[in-house]
């Protein structure tokens, strides 16, 4: 492809990419890159796909970003793209490496502001785009009846003291046999 010899790492964007990787898996690798969005890169700019990252050239390197920086430009149409009808700016962009993260936080945050329904959900925990919840994304804490520390004491049926001869059960042993019938029911009050 290239006179220039084998680079071991490019940096594209940002990112270090590992030279030895293909194309497409290379570009996936910048954050706000898809597979479709990388060929379509190695498409317009006429780059074999499955050739190595380390082998592109520096001029290779500036087109490729330049075109991943402004898509518009180059003719791409606008439902390609990450992001459109920004609510600041009002137009059509492609957010890329840690633009992403910043740009949701940013929005789930004025939705919480605002008091909206997705600003209400988002505050809750909730699914947003109106699925449902009755069986599904169960996370987090538990929901419903909760079990109040241990299972309760399964009560033995009494024996009554005339059916048991006075010889038989120690006198000691009985308040103890009492002490513990009636501890779990301290318990519950």
């Amino acid at each position: 492809m290239s006179a220039q010899e084998y680079r071991h790492i490019v940096r594209i964007v940002g990112n270090d990419i590992p030279g030895e990787r293909k194309m497409l898996i290379g570009l996936t690798q910048i954050k706000g890159i898809g597979y479709n969005f990388a060929v379509a890169i190695l498409d317009t700019l006429k780059i074999d796909s499955n050739s190595n990252i380390g082998d592109l050239t520096d001029a290779n390197v500036t087109e490729i970003e330049k075109l991943i920086t402004d898509p518009v430009s180059s003719n791409f149409p606008s439902w390609f793209l990450n992001r459109r009808k920004d609510i600041e700016t009002g137009t059509n962009l492609h957010l890329l490496t840690s633009d992403i993260p910043f740009t949701l936080r940013n929005d789930i945050e004025r939705e919480r502001i605002t008091a909206s329904w997705r600003g209400y959900r988002h505050l809750s925990g909730l699914k947003v785009r109106g699925q449902r919840t009755r069986t599904s994304g169960r996370k987090g804490g538990a929901v419903g009846v909760a079990k109040g520390g241990l299972a309760a004491p399964v009560k033995k049926a009494a024996t009554p003291a005339a059916a048991t001869p006075a010889a038989a059960t120690p006198a000691a042993a009985t308040p103890a046999a009492a002490e513990t019938t009636e501890a779990p029911a301290e318990k519950k009050e």
